[in-house]
């Protein structure tokens, strides 16, 4: 993986969200990472996030815009309930913690939201929500578009770890016709 790249080589795109952009900067898919992501997400007037959970932590830095971030008060309750509301504006940071429901929305109408994310444990596994009274055991597990391997962008195929040492050797084994197990690398040959 390339230790500097350039935020402008990097792709983006909607998943088809509408007013969301999205770039994963340092991922599980796109670039190995195993502890952490980081994503930067623009998101045009009255648009953002369903409304979800999911099961590790988050960190948000806003860089330009203004919001809203809803935030369920707890999660002992048989469903989210009214949320808290919290004003984001630039430099703001604010923290998710796991599992707790939540929702950004630019709720500025003259300016996009920006903010770049950092969360733990990728990928990451959401759960979405159709309204704040939704139970928690209705709410329904979404992939997210940008962690399948079919949607990475040309730039970031360029940024991919190279394969795993179990792959070669896989692919080694099956150019010969048999498995890892019947290979033998013997110590003179090491």
């Amino acid at each position: 993986m390339s230790v500097v790249r350039n935020l402008t080589e990097l792709g983006q795109d909607s998943y088809g969200r509408p007013g969301l952009m999205h770039m994963t900067i340092a991922g599980a898919v796109h670039h190995g990472m195993k502890e952490m992501e980081v994503w930067m997400q623009t998101f045009a007037p009255n648009s953002g996030t369903p409304i979800h959970r999911h099961e590790c932590e988050e960190v948000f830095i806003t860089l330009k815009g203004h919001g809203t971030l809803y935030l369920s008060r707890s999660r002992e309750l048989d469903a989210p309930g009214e949320p808290e509301e919290f004003q984001i504006y630039p430099n703001a940071t604010f923290t998710i913690p796991v599992d707790s429901v939540h929702q950004v929305r630019n709720t500025n109408q003259g300016e996009d939201l920006q903010v770049v994310v950092t969360i733990s444990r990728p990928p990451m596994k959401s759960f979405i929500y159709k309204e704040w009274s939704t139970p928690h055991a209705e709410a329904v597990y979404e992939p997210r578009e940008w962690d399948k391997e079919d949607k990475l962008s040309s730039a970031s195929q360029q940024c991919k770890e190279p394969e795993a040492e179990d792959d070669v050797m896989a692919d080694i084994a099956k150019l010969l016709g048999r498995s890892i197990e019947d290979i033998v690398v013997s110590d003179e040959i090491r």
